[in-house]
């Protein structure tokens, strides 16, 4: 993939980052996507697109651990959105 196409793929996921629907994980999501995506390498957005496609709902309960995410979520990235705080 050229650093043409992963930026495009940068801005797209910023994108869905900020605009998902739901207002706190539009909150969360676009803070941490404008923090981090710039550092991801391909390896990296693929975790983080995987994590983009998971239900809002579903998502926002892992992050406030009332529920824990499969095997195949806790990667890198999941580790380093749990640990992000978000600034107002």
């Amino acid at each position: 993939m050229g650093g043409d196409d992963i930026e495009l793929r940068r801005k797209r996921l910023l994108y869905r980052s900020a605009y998902r629907g739901n207002r706190e994980n539009d909150i969360v999501l676009g803070q941490f996507a404008r923090a981090h995506l710039h550092e991801f390498d391909a390896a990296q957005l693929d975790q983080y697109e995987a994590l983009l496609g998971v239900p809002d709902n579903e998502l926002f309960d892992w992050l406030i651990d009332r529920a824990v995410p499969p095997t195949d979520q806790d990667g890198e990235v999941w580790r380093l959105l749990k640990a992000f705080r978000v600034r107002f």
